[in-house]
């Protein structure tokens, strides 16, 4: 397996502002009510042409008490003329209204539109130019509040997967970021899923700082390449030694570099589905129950839990749950395991339990 070169950027400080890169590359999801900025801003253009639209017919339904000092008459292009430039504030003084229902007219409803127009240019204007600065406060407030979360890397099908377990066993969408080089689909989990997602390479240092990977809990690798997962799975644990690494390969041959690069966890997609499939095809309602128990919140769920006062010093055998591992310390003792005869009270369990039901 050839490996690429590993990128590095370089240390900076957890407390370094928001750079025009980070707003270019973090994508939170939308939480104002009124939508994007850019949505808001275009519902204002719009309501600064209906105010127009509606200045200019009441000046043209009244434009027998309305002066025009370069024609005899005022035709509908002038009161169009007329309305943008009393709008607008401008004011040349070519079309003046004349009669007492004119400018009474204009002092009961076109001043009061004339307000509202400023209003909404003036609202416009501050929409454009302070949607970075908010954008820079909110991405500063999120890695503020980013703690113990989860840092996915790849959002194709396996970390899609991924997230859905995970939100289906409980952890919120808050203390998920998606890390992946398309634009589009870090976009598209923000604005269709609701997770924070960071666009660009997660072999480079930079990249994962902005994922908050150094204070994560857990760390999901799941590029499409092995030589990638691998320059992945270092350079995380280059930032946080501590955290749970779970890494996938396609090929068995790079498990163990997976593991040398400092993986908790390897899962080999190839080999995995493979097994499935032949233990399906020999027995497909073994096939069934086994895809089951991967799939959460279907069915029968695979938990780990820890051991309740009331297990302890018992047997596996006697838990409400169907215990198939035993975890003491750094080590997993099979079911049946002598060792494994009584539970302790710093055990946990590895059980298979239907949804809904706890043990």
């Amino acid at each position: 397996m050839r490996l690429r070169s590993h990128r590095d950027s370089g240390d900076s400080g957890d407390a370094r502002a928001a750079s025009a890169a980070e707003l270019r590359q973090i994508h939170l999801p939308e939480q104002e009510s009124g939508g994007s900025p850019l949505r808001q801003v275009g519902r204002r253009l719009v309501l600064a042409l209906l105010v127009l639209t509606v200045t200019t017919l009441l000046v043209w339904l009244g434009r027998d008490g309305y002066h025009d000092s370069a024609h005899d008459h005022l035709d509908l292009l002038g009161a169009l003329y007329y309305a943008t430039v009393t709008l607008s504030t401008t004011g040349y003084g070519d079309i003046t209204p004349v009669s007492d229902g004119a400018r009474l007219m204009n002092i009961l409803v076109i001043t009061p539109l004339r307000v509202l127009f400023l209003i909404i240019l003036v609202g416009t204007t501050l929409e454009v130019l302070t949607t970075r600065g908010r954008r820079l406060w909110r991405i500063n407030r999120w890695r503020r509040e980013l703690d113990q979360h989860v840092v996915v890397v790849g959002y194709g099908t396996k970390g899609r997967n991924a997230v859905e377990t995970l939100l289906q066993k409980g952890t919120p969408k808050t203390s998920i970021v998606v890390v992946d080089p398309q634009r589009r689909v870090v976009e598209a989990a923000a604005a269709d899923e609701g997770l924070a997602g960071v666009v660009g390479d997660a072999t480079r240092t930079d990249v994962l700082r902005r994922a908050g990977v150094e204070r994560a809990a857990q760390v999901v690798v799941a590029p499409q390449r092995d030589d990638t997962a691998v320059l992945v799975t270092l350079t995380v644990r280059q930032l946080n030694p501590a955290a749970v690494v779970v890494a996938a390969v396609r090929e068995d041959e790079n498990a163990p570099l997976l593991r040398q690069s400092g993986a908790t966890v390897v899962v080999t997609s190839a080999s995995s589905v493979g097994r499935l499939l032949g233990v399906s095809t020999l027995s497909p309602n073994t096939g069934a129950v086994l895809d089951d128990l991967l799939t959460a919140g279907h069915g029968l769920d695979v938990i780990d839990r820890p051991v309740t006062r009331a297990e302890v010093g018992r047997s596996p055998r006697d838990c409400g749950d169907l215990v198939v591992a035993v975890i003491r310390g750094r080590r997993r003792l099979a079911f049946g395991d002598p060792e494994a005869a009584a539970l302790q009270a710093q055990d946990r369990i590895i059980a298979i339990h239907r949804t809904g039901h706890t043990g």
